[in-house]
């Protein structure tokens, strides 16, 4: 690209070159057509002259003194009618012919101009009305306003999506809620009827249910806060090998209940890995991933966690060696209640969800990879604490 390139992309250099040229266009017409008719005159005018002084006006034109006294002395006696007429009239068959073209290509060069904003102003007519199908159309130029209606249908393009999210996980929500619901009313009015004994093991079915509504309105609290930037944060530097040690052990027992292998494994120098980050939202993070691997990895029989530093960050990994997500989860794992309607796991369906939420508030993020060696990994970075 030449230096000029990008100056010559700007909305307003190629506004004011249009308008430069369509005054230049104009003038230059209006001067063409004014020479034209004084040219036109002025044969009339010599036509009518008697030889001599024909002849005696080219030598004049010849020494360059067609506007001298005696040039004036000729036009005075046989000049007929004003000597300003032809220039006035000049002036008017001018600006007669140069309005229209100056009209035209003015008009021509404001709707290349403000086309894309037209465009625009209609497609947010219909975003207000709903519709989020339409999209704005950058016009035939390459500049500023082009970006602009590109980035305009970018935020089209987000408020479509969220809404969609939104649908999905209000239906998701009344889907989750339902269920629970329905066997809690059906079972207390069983009981009331005298149908089913309130003893323990009843008991005990409904305050599983109960419990399982607690963990969903507990999770959808905590993600709407770190959605909203509301989520209480402690951050602190953290040895995050200490602290997956610790809350490894408090999960060692359930861990082994589900018949999986645990492997963690620290940096070999058996040093600390410091993070910034609250260590409370970090066990948060672990248990929701172990959880996640209890639920769909199990059949693997192993499950690893790594602590480790690398490109300056701080890393929390956790693999297991089932047959990798399921296919509803393959395309979104970090999406809201991704198993499908009228499938309900042991979770509440935000578990990776919250993961991410809860990386993301603490300036880190969370990807998910596939073992070469079969299963999944789950890749947490959070930044290095500087500790002396």
């Amino acid at each position: 690209m030449t230096p000029h390139g990008p100056l010559l992309q700007r909305v307003w250099v190629r506004f004011g070159l249009c308008i430069a040229a369509t005054v230049v266009a104009t003038m230059a017409l209006l001067a063409g057509s004014v020479t034209l008719f004084s040219e036109m005159q002025y044969r009339d005018f010599y036509r009518g002259l008697p030889a001599p002084v024909q002849r005696e006006m080219d030598d004049l034109r010849d020494r360059g003194e067609e506007d001298g006294p005696r040039a004036m002395e000729i036009y005075a006696r046989y000049w007929q009618g004003d000597l300003l007429f032809g220039e006035k009239w000049s002036l008017v068959v001018g600006l007669v012919v140069c309005l229209p073209v100056g009209l035209v290509v003015g008009f021509w060069v404001s709707r290349i101009v403000t086309q894309p904003l037209a465009s625009m102003a209609e497609v947010a007519t219909h975003v207000a009305e709903g519709d989020f199908s339409v999209r704005a159309q950058p016009g035939r130029m390459h500049d500023e306003m082009s970006s602009t209606v590109r980035h305009f249908n970018q935020m089209i393009d987000s408020l479509e999506r969220m809404a969609k999210e939104r649908r999905a996980t209000t239906a998701s929500i009344s889907h989750e809620l339902r269920t629970p619901l329905a066997v809690l009313r059906a079972r207390l009015h069983a009981i009331c009827d005298g149908v089913i004994e309130a003893d323990a093991a009843e008991s005990r079915g409904l305050l599983d249910q109960v419990e399982y509504l607690g963990r969903l309105v507990g999770d959808l609290h905590t993600l709407s806060m770190a959605e909203a930037g509301q989520l209480s944060l402690e951050t602190a530097p953290v040895d995050l090998v200490d602290l997956v040690r610790e809350a490894l052990a408090g999960h060692a027992q359930r861990i082994a209940d589900h018949g999986l292998e645990l492997a963690l494994e620290v940096p070999a120098d058996g040093g600390p890995v410091w993070a910034l980050a609250d260590p409370d939202r970090v066990r948060q993070i672990l248990f929701n991933l172990v959880e996640n691997a209890l639920k769909h990895a199990a059949s693997g029989r192993w499950l690893g966690v790594e602590v480790a530093v690398a490109d300056g960050t701080a890393l929390l990994t956790v693999s297991d060696a089932g047959q990798g997500l399921p296919q509803h989860m393959a395309d979104g794992p970090f999406e809201r209640f991704p198993h499908p309607a009228g499938r309900r796991g042991e979770g509440s369906g935000l578990g990776l969800s919250i993961v991410r939420a809860l990386a993301e508030r603490q300036q880190g993020k969370v990807r998910v990879e596939s073992r070469p060696e079969g299963g999944t990994r789950f890749v947490v970075q959070l930044p290095r604490a500087n500790v002396a």
